[in-house]
């Protein structure tokens, strides 16, 4: 939305809310096949691709890497490059977690010297576990300034041809992920054994079927040791991949049909069966009292008269914890969620920024080292200011939480572009409905 009030005035609904919505095209996905048609051999055709401040900037890095693509209409064709990236050079992810840790990954598959830089706030996020394991293959890598800190240099060496490393507990599944997507390129494959608890497993999960989607070999051999993830050194070819529309999107508007009372919101393009880590969020609307149906190529929620408090895990969905945090802060009873390790080291640090917001709109919110407790006191209306701390879901959480609780204002609202540029468009479809579901969708309520 361009001129975009800063901060943004999060106007509530005075009336249930009737909108549809489609959420745009994954990130993880996007992010995971773009790096799977850049180093595949011939063409492919990615459609519905997300584009979006990550995406762009993780596309602009493989093309200043030697990698040809070209828009044609929604979709991105995508000319492979067989597994070598071309040229070498400088840069810079921005922002970028996953773009960052993959790009580390595949500048290892680099014909010259690549550089690999990013903000101020990624220069201070780990990437010291994914350089040791990458360097564990062969990878030259050196820390241009401060050790295990970006910005690094990954040079080309003779070395790099793949092998078997093993992961306890890491920081970020990304740097599993990048493991396994380099893998088919890397002479010996990749083996990943994993000793201990395995950080965001439903992500690995997710690189794993869409590597196979692109014809990758890759087995899950637990006969080698607990369990270990065996990507084979065979080539693969371009392919026709549709994105699915980002659960990790859709999760704010699950949270705001269920926010407003006798709600029924329409979320296209989201798919229950979704191998998406954070479709799990239709569980945790059920157990918070909130009922959904399948409708058309999506779902509709239904919001109940109060929510409950819940006790959660969310370690396989962290991201989806700022939309139930943000339900939670309107439920009938305390809700714990844990599980929540790796939001300490996100765009922000997500479960303080949390609990200090939190508390900012009168609830009470404590941290632990992994989860965050909340007991709601949501009859304060106080107006207030949310710090969204450059974090996009920070920003979406509490603007979907403004719905509900009358007096929030958005302060850098534009972070929201670094996923979903157009959220503020589709937050004023939502609540104003102009083009809500059909009259009928309520004979749909379970």
């Amino acid at each position: 939305m361009s001129g975009t009030p800063d901060p943004y005035p999060v106007a509530p609904a005075h009336a249930p809310l009737r909108g549809r919505v489609r959420p745009p095209g994954s990130k993880s996905l996007t992010c995971r096949t773009y790096l799977l048609a850049a180093l595949a051999r011939g063409e492919s055709r990615l459609r519905s691709p997300l584009r979006s401040d990550d995406t762009d900037r993780l596309l602009a890095a493989l093309n200043t890497l030697g990698v040809r693509s070209r828009w044609s209409g929604d979709d991105l064709v995508v000319s492979g490059c067989g597994g070598r990236l071309p040229l070498g050079g400088r840069i810079d992810l921005g922002d970028g977690g996953t773009p960052t840790r993959f790009m580390i990954a595949a500048a290892c598959l680099a014909a010259a010297p690549v550089v690999v830089d990013g903000s101020p706030r990624m220069r201070e996020r780990p990437v010291a576990e994914g350089v040791e394991l990458l360097r564990q293959l062969g990878a030259r890598i050196r820390y241009v300034e401060a050790e295990g800190r970006l910005p690094v240099e990954v040079t080309p060496s003779s070395a790099m041809r793949g092998g078997a490393v093993e992961v306890g507990e890491t920081a970020s599944s990304q740097f599993i992920s990048a493991l396994l997507l380099i893998g088919p390129f890397l002479p010996d494959g990749v083996v990943v054994r994993y000793a201990g608890t395995v950080t965001s497993p439903s992500y690995i999960a997710l690189t794993r079927s869409t590597m196979r989607r692109f014809g990758a070999e890759v087995r899950d051999e637990r006969w080698i040791g607990p369990r270990s993830d065996r990507v084979m050194p065979t080539p693969i070819d371009g392919r026709d991949v549709p994105i699915e529309a980002d659960a990790s999107s859709a999760v704010y508007w699950l949270a705001a049909g269920a926010l407003v009372p006798d709600s029924e919101v329409w979320i296209e393009g989201v798919d229950p069966s979704s191998a998406q880590p954070d479709i799990g969020m239709l569980e945790v609307l059920r157990h918070a009292g909130a009922d959904w149906v399948r409708h058309g190529d999506g779902v509709t929620i239904f919001g109940p008269p109060v929510l409950r408090g819940v006790e959660e895990d969310l370690s396989t969905m962290p991201d989806g914890a700022l939309a139930v945090a943000a339900m939670a802060s309107r439920a009938q009873g305390p809700t714990r969620l844990r599980g929540l390790r790796t939001l300490r080291v996100k765009e922000s640090d997500r479960l303080t920024a949390l609990a200090t917001e939190l508390r900012r709109i009168g609830c009470d919110a404590s941290t632990t080292d992994d989860a965050l407790s909340i007991d709601p006191r949501w009859a304060d209306t106080t107006p207030v200011e949310i710090e969204t701390y450059r974090d996009h879901r920070m920003a979406m959480a509490f603007a979907v939480l403004g719905l509900a609780r009358p007096g929030i204002a958005i302060r850098d609202p534009e972070c929201v572009a670094k996923s979903y540029p157009g959220f503020w468009n589709d937050l004023e479809r939502v609540r104003g409905a102009p083009d809500g579901p059909p009259a009928r969708a309520s004979t749909l309520r379970p």
